[in-house]
């Protein structure tokens, strides 16, 4: 428990230094000198890459970490309070985390085993987690909503708030639906199966399992089939190298996505005003519902991919016991 409350830290962190690899979208609109080229480009929906709202110092804060770090430290707290007593019959919030956990260990070590399992529990455990409150995190009420951007002509206020017409700068965004997120965790991912990759296999163990033949041959069959896997170990290494672009655009691209169609949906109605007020609310409604099990859906993805992907490089100390440390 105490792993998952420290990788959440450090996820955290993480958040925090993943805009500098981004890039910084100014708030200042584009001087096309079209105006209504400039229109239906704010009509188009979230922009690809998160905003920048304030700075700390030279590092730009964009409103997709600010909901990162919302999110780990509400997991954070929730686990701290969760084992703060734990009771040897569990209820409430014990008896949710146990649950969560337990089921999540068992599943995974169906997929790697009991030993790769207390290796790497820590890691899959808390992305599965992380991810899947980051995506639903997004999907309440205000994020994407709230925030800076021209006021609807007669909209009136409420509780001093102009009621906008398109949110340019939206004060919270989901987290996912930023790249630089989900490549950073693309790119720990990377780091930490070539480290466990490593210690089960050693660097010769390694070698071999991208370049080794596969299976029993003799005579001329032996040496050709050396030739044929020393090439495909090629291909196998354009794949692992494609691993974090896949995993990262996979995660981006769904998110952006629904946060995008949400958007669409509750702009639908633009005419008369109280068919905008009432269908802005009516339309999007099916589509969260929808988006609540992509959100599950997606987080499931991430950690089995990633769970999968670490089980078929560290599965072969049996094929290879004098290479495995």
């Amino acid at each position: 428990m105490r792993l998952l409350r420290s990788i959440l830290a450090a996820v955290f962190l993480l958040g925090l230094a993943s805009p500098l690899f981004g890039a910084d979208e100014r708030l200042e609109p584009a001087q096309t000198g079209a105006p209504g080229v400039e229109a239906k480009a704010e009509e188009a929906g979230i922009p690809p890459a998160a905003p920048t709202v304030f700075h700390i110092g030279k590092l730009p804060i964009t409103n997709s970490m600010l909901v990162t770090w919302v999110v780990a430290l509400a997991v954070i707290i929730f686990a701290q309070i969760a084992t703060r007593n734990m009771k040897p019959v569990p209820e409430g919030a014990q008896n949710f985390w146990e649950w969560l956990v337990e089921g999540l260990y068992n599943f995974l070590e169906g997929i790697v085993g009991p030993d790769l399992v207390k290796r790497t529990f820590w890691f899959f455990a808390t992305i599965f987690i992380f991810i899947l409150f980051t995506n639903w995190f997004g999907l309440i009420p205000g994020v994407g909503t709230i925030g800076w951007g021209e006021p609807t002509a007669g909209g009136g206020t409420f509780l001093g708030l102009a009621n906008l017409h398109h949110v340019k700068q939206p004060l919270l965004r989901p987290g996912n639906a930023d790249l630089n997120m989900t490549f950073a965790m693309a790119a720990v991912f990377m780091v930490l199966w070539l480290v466990w990759a490593l210690q089960s296999n050693g660097i010769w163990g390694f070698t071999l399992h991208i370049f080794g033949p596969k299976g029993e041959s003799t005579g001329f069959i032996k040496y050709f089939m050396i030739v044929i896997f020393f090439a495909v170990g090629f291909l196998e290494l354009i794949s692992i190298a494609f691993r974090p672009i896949s995993l990262s655009f996979r995660l981006y691209g769904n998110v952006f996505a629904g946060d995008n169609l949400l958007e669409a949906m509750s702009n639908a109605v633009q005419h008369p005003a109280w068919a905008r007020s009432v269908f802005s609310v009516l339309l999007p409604v099916p589509f969260y519902f929808l988006e609540i099990l992509v959100g599950l859906v997606q987080a499931f993805v991430f950690m089995l991919l990633t769970t999968v992907f670490t089980a078929l490089i560290c599965s072969h100390e049996e094929e290879h016991p004098k290479h495995a440390h």
